[in-house]
């Protein structure tokens, strides 16, 4: 049964975090009718231009994120963000609220910690080495231990924040340094892994649904001090490599549980399959799909939500994704060049709307499909090369 927004019978949706992937998933489920409330630490954020309701909150605050969803009382709270008090929703599930995909797995993947010793210790999965330290010796026995290349995250935070490649001895307190400048929260735990010399890094978008788990055509992805910048979907491979892949994912996400779309990341080394890391929402590599699938991650988010079938997912044709980044800090954005990144044929850009800017700040992405993937990638290649962030 679904509701009409805004009235008694409504099915309600309440979006932690409202960014443009948190967007995207507020669009689908208004085509559903379902009311969308969005919530976030800043106010106008892209999903709030388009929810029902909104509300400006800190996110790591219990108290106000509970008077919000005490208020509000939503079929479904659906976290879009990492940086979130998921102590909360653990408490909030177990009063009967249905946290997506669940609380569990919000909590276990928002701490690299937790969902790296469940693969690796739990799942036997193969992953790359790892050690944590929580203090500057610590850090430097881990170092020792892995090995030099190695890469350094904290052990909570996104979009590459405080990631970094540790390439020489002189580098360690630098990298220490700068995990903990990114880190989200309050843990200064930090994780060293072993540099992975891979050939293909993908995300595999896995949707446990309610007639079981499917899988997205696995997406290529490029990504500069681990944030996304550029993808492509279909990222081809052997059936036995994409069946070592399903696998993979398919126990982790199947352990996860809950309904919802996983964004799986991999790495393919020759015939081996090693996980690296799941994001319970769709992921940002997963904008491709908007342009290259029958359903877009953010419609089978939604779906497997509200327990709709999803009787196929399939790449309807080849197609490419190149982000549009911001150069500097401004509260007074536009864009030009538009009308001349659009003039090829099977292009499409999404604009985010997000009220300010700052340096590599995600503000759009060029979408494009043709015959082949790289005949797409080089589309939206030249797509890029025409629109201008203009920041005043």
């Amino acid at each position: 049964m679904l509701g009409t927004p805004l009235t008694s019978t409504a099915t309600k949706i309440l979006l932690l975090g409202c960014g443009e992937l948190g967007k995207e998933v507020a669009i689908e489920a208004q085509r559903f009718g379902v009311e969308v409330i969005g919530v976030d630490r800043y106010p106008n954020a892209p999903a709030m231009q388009i929810a029902h309701k909104s509300f400006v909150v800190d996110m790591q605050n219990a108290d106000e994120l509970r008077k919000i969803i005490e208020l509000e009382r939503p079929n479904f709270i659906v976290p879009e963000i990492e940086a979130i008090n998921t102590e909360l929703l653990l408490d909030l599930e177990k009063e009967g609220f249905n946290v997506i995909p669940t609380a569990r797995a919000t909590n276990l993947t928002m701490n690299r910690e937790g969902i790296r010793r469940l693969a690796a210790e739990e799942l036997k999965l193969p992953t790359a080495k790892y050690e944590f330290a929580e203090n500057l010796d610590e850090f430097k026995k881990a170092v020792a231990e892995i090995g030099i290349p190695c890469v350094v995250k904290p052990i909570q935070s996104s979009s590459g924040k405080g990631q970094s490649t540790i390439s020489s001895a002189n580098e360690i307190e630098k990298a220490f340094e700068y995990a903990l400048s990114g880190s989200r929260g309050k843990s200064e735990k930090v994780i060293v892994e072993e540099f992975v010399e891979f050939d293909t890094e993908i995300t595999l978008l896995t949707v446990r649904h309610a007639g079981g788990i499917s899988f997205c055509p696995p997406i290529g992805h490029i990504q500069i001090a681990g944030d996304y910048r550029e993808s492509w979907q279909p990222q081809n491979f052997s059936k036995e490599i994409l069946a070592k892949c399903e696998d993979v994912a398919g126990k982790v996400v199947e352990n996860l549980g809950g309904r919802g779309i996983f964004g799986v990341e991999l790495f393919v080394a020759g015939e081996e399959v090693i996980f690296s890391e799941v994001s319970p929402r769709p992921h940002d590599t997963g904008l491709v799909t908007i342009i290259s699938q029958n359903l877009s991650e953010f419609e089978l988010h939604i779906r497997a939500i509200l327990r709709l079938p999803i009787p196929e997912i399939k790449n309807l044709r080849p197609a490419a994704s190149r982000v549009i980044l911001a150069a500097g800090n401004s509260k007074t954005i536009s864009f030009d060049g538009v009308e001349n990144a659009l003039k090829e044929k099977d292009t499409a850009i999404r604009i985010f709307g997000k009220p300010d800017s700052r340096p590599n700040r995600r503000m759009g992405v060029c979408l494009a499909a043709d015959e082949n993937v790289e005949k797409a990638r080089e589309k939206t290649g030249r797509m890029l090369e025409q629109i201008r962030v203009i920041e005043e």
